[in-house]
């Protein structure tokens, strides 16, 4: 298979990208793959890393209010389509595939307009701008929720799950657990704010922290975000309760997230992926300063369905963050509860449907 891939700006959008392109490869070893992305974005860094053929393309998003910004970017939409449309004419893919970012809505249009097969794939409850412009212009749109379905032609939508999940379903819990140095016998609760760490979470955490050692049975994996860590060991180093082990980073998240009992996130669209494969309950926090507010609509989706708590920013505290994690990991019933709503919704095998439907429209 040859197939063109895009998807940028945040890991949200080139993590199930990556993770698509190693599922294509390892069916098929002998595929060709190209990546398309902007300079700007992450994407530049990360793919290449990955030995994937990169090549880029200018362009903004759109203004959700009026803008001359906004006439800007219709003038660098117009401009990116042409470059894309001769990427796209030199590589001649069988498939183009848009995961998300503003960098796929000249990609996948320009495919669609040269007459090759194109798919995209939302990793959102609810659709962002580029999604909803290009679904008229795709073969065939790739769902991770069925949440997502009422927003896009019924004919061409399939549930497919994110291709992350597929990695995350297959990650071992000991190994994840050993890595950490665990102590044995403990209800384990992961606590992070992303990669960057989120100031909000760190500062209900340090609230919560005098009321730890209270909770024996409970071990506390802490995970600050790099510009946070050393303020915040500066805080704790009198207080830190032995239940408490804190990091900045963790680079093997889905053995540890495989080891767990209960996180409390983000809610991200891959980490919502990845915590409902291995059917983890959890409570999260939604950013508030995303696009669209669409954190908080994924998380809302995923209370709706049982299968996490959340709370807002704006309510959050140490003491209520930890009566959370109370109500649901001493009461069985609810924490059994909350992994089995969570598992209902989880499709290990995204990777495999996506493909799937990959080879499903792809020419020839």
């Amino acid at each position: 298979m040859k197939m063109v891939i895009s998807g940028g700006g945040t890991g949200g959008h080139i993590y199930p990208a990556l993770a698509l392109v190693k599922e294509v490869m390892s069916r098929e070893p002998d595929s060709k793959v190209l990546y398309i992305g902007t300079q700007e974005g992450l994407e530049a860094d990360l793919v290449p890393k990955e030995g994937i053929p990169f090549q880029s393309v200018y362009i903004t998003g759109f203004k959700r209010s009026l803008s001359f910004d906004n006439v800007k970017t219709i003038w660098r939409f117009i401009k990116a389509t042409r470059r894309a449309k001769q990427l796209i004419r030199d590589f001649n893919p069988d498939v183009v595939v848009g995961t998300g970012g503003y960098v796929c809505g000249p990609v996948v249009y320009a495919a669609h307009s040269i007459g090759i097969p194109t798919l995209i794939h939302e990793q959102n409850v609810i659709p962002g701008l580029t999604n909803k412009f290009l679904s008229r212009y795709s073969n065939c749109i790739a769902a991770s929720f069925s949440g997502s379905s009422s927003y896009f032609p019924k004919e061409k939508t399939v549930v497919t799950g994110n291709p992350r999940a597929t990695e995350v379903a297959q990650a071992d819990g000991s190994r994840g657990r050993q890595s950490l140095d665990l102590p044995t016998g403990k209800k384990y609760i992961l606590i992070v704010g992303g990669s960057r760490g989120a100031r909000a979470i760190n500062e209900a955490v340090a609230d919560m922290i005098p009321m730890m050692a209270e909770h024996p049975d409970y071990f506390f994996i802490y995970v600050t975000g790099e510009i946070h860590y050393e303020k915040v060991i500066e805080d704790i180093r009198a207080s830190k309760p032995a239940n408490l082990l804190v990091r900045p980073f963790i680079y093997n998240m889905p053995e540890v997230l495989a080891g767990i009992d209960l996180i409390v996130n983000r809610a991200g669209a891959s980490f919502l992926a990845e915590i409902t494969s291995l059917g983890l309950p959890s409570i999260l926090i939604p950013s508030p300063y995303v696009t669209n507010n669409h954190q908080e609509k994924n998380a809302r989706w995923l209370e709706s369905q049982g299968a996490t708590r959340v709370i807002l920013e704006s309510e959050l505290s140490g003491s209520k963050l930890l009566s959370s994690i109370d109500a649901i990991l001493r009461d069985s019933g609810t924490e059994r509860h909350m992994r089995e709503a969570s598992k209902s919704l989880g499709l290990p095998h995204a990777a495999t449907l996506v493909y799937n439907q990959l080879k499903s429209i792809a020419k020839g």
